[in-house]
């Protein structure tokens, strides 16, 4: 099976989870992705936990398939000197320091690897990129979360605001960063150059304003706090079935709606209500015909009305827990549960890369590595001799 990335060298100056989510889908894809580490220590997420598996963190398992991990202390002159022998031999370097004179200082900021190997493609990765007032910042996900206006409008109306569980901007920071790598490698094929790729946190959780964004922009329009419903579209919220278990319910269409009466035996009812003839008045009269439509729906368990959705096409669907959602038929039909063999813990198990390619699909070769497992092999591959890397280690290099 053909890889799409095959050929291209990935050298991963990053830690934490953006970047290092951006080289691991870019190692699905085949490229040769080399994870730079600090000696000793590592990528700081092998000691966030728990859990651990055995000495492995489970967070660190969960973005670092498909690498070969090396030791490597570039503030040490020995080690400067080999980054920048597989600087000189790489395709694409992650970086993610959000100070530019930090770089500067070591010489490996964009400008001087980009002018010394024009087709470089260098990508950093900080909180608020390399310009404005809060360039050099730290950045860190909640603080982005918070900075980025979601959290203005989460939660139920009349709370506090609440953080989105899961590091949102750092995954979606590292998805945007996988395209404008392969953005620029296809580029590169056309006029022979790499480029440089600024890319903040702050600049993804914007993204993520969307239609809210949308409507501030052009209508002036603040976002309230609707909770699990939908600021233009109703139903499109959470319901209670007669035994008790929550459901989604959303009919985001005329058509579902015109689908949906006949089901709850209310054609004559809501169907004719004056308020709800139309989306726009069902937006109006949310919490009325929410509350009407609580009241039909606790008349049968929640298992009957989402047989009776799923025949008509209405989108809805149980409430899952993570055990339920990871053993769906549907996640076991699409084999969305990656299993790869690791050295000390048996079986490293991760969610597979969702883009499902026919003809280059993602393909799972390696576990997530130990600490500096493959310095030697990289070293030796990369045209180190022996005598190179025992020196190396003798200067604490590596």
């Amino acid at each position: 099976m053909s890889l799409a990335c095959e050929g291209i060298r990935v050298l991963e100056l990053t830690e934490a989870l953006a970047g290092p989510y951006c080289a691991m889908m870019l190692g699905d894809f085949g490229a040769d992705v080399i994870k730079v580490e600090r000696p000793g220590v590592g990528d700081q997420t092998r000691a966030w936990g728990p859990p651990f598996v055995g000495t492995e963190s489970c967070y660190f398992l969960m973005t670092n398939r498909n690498k070969r991990s090396m030791t490597l202390n570039y503030d040490n002159p020995q080690g400067l000197e080999i980054l920048n022998r597989m600087i000189a031999a790489t395709d694409v370097l992650l970086v993610n320091n959000p100070n530019l004179s930090s770089l500067q200082k070591r010489h490996i900021d964009p400008e001087a690897q980009c002018s010394k190997h024009p087709r470089l493609i260098y990508l950093n990765i900080s909180g608020y990129g390399f310009n404005g007032p809060k360039a050099g910042l730290p950045g860190y996900d909640i603080v982005a979360q918070a900075e980025g206006g979601v959290w203005s409008f989460t939660g139920e109306e009349g709370t506090n605001p609440v953080r989105y569980p899961v590091a949102i901007v750092d995954i979606s920071t590292g998805i945007y960063s996988t395209i404008a790598v392969l953005t620029a490698l296809f580029a590169r094929e056309r006029t022979g150059r790499g480029q440089f790729i600024d890319m903040a946190l702050f600049d993804t959780q914007l993204t993520w304003l969307a239609n809210i964004g949308s409507n501030y922009l052009n209508a002036h329009e603040m976002p309230t706090r609707w909770g699990n419903g939908h600021a233009s579209i109703v139903p499109y919220d959470v319901f209670k079935g007669g035994d008790g278990k929550l459901f989604i319910l959303a009919a985001g269409s005329e058509a579902h709606w015109s689908r949906l009466l006949p089901i709850l035996d209310a054609e004559e009812t809501l169907g004719k209500d004056p308020r709800f003839t139309s989306n726009k008045l069902r937006v109006q009269h949310r919490k009325e015909l929410n509350l009407l439509l609580q009241d039909i729906l606790a008349s049968c368990p929640a298992n009957v009305w989402l047989s009776k959705l799923a025949a008509v096409k209405i989108p809805a669907g149980p409430i899952h827990t993570v055990d339920e959602a990871l053993t769906d038929p549907q996640t076991l039909a699409r084999s969305t549960i990656v299993e790869i063999e690791h050295p000390t813990i048996g079986m490293a198990r991760s969610i597979a890369n969702p883009c499902r390619l026919r003809g280059t699909p993602p393909l799972y070769r390696c576990p997530p590595p130990l600490i500096g497992e493959h310095t030697e092999s990289v070293l030796s591959g990369m045209g180190f001799s022996a005598e190179d890397i025992q020196s190396a280690k003798r200067a604490g290099a590596i």
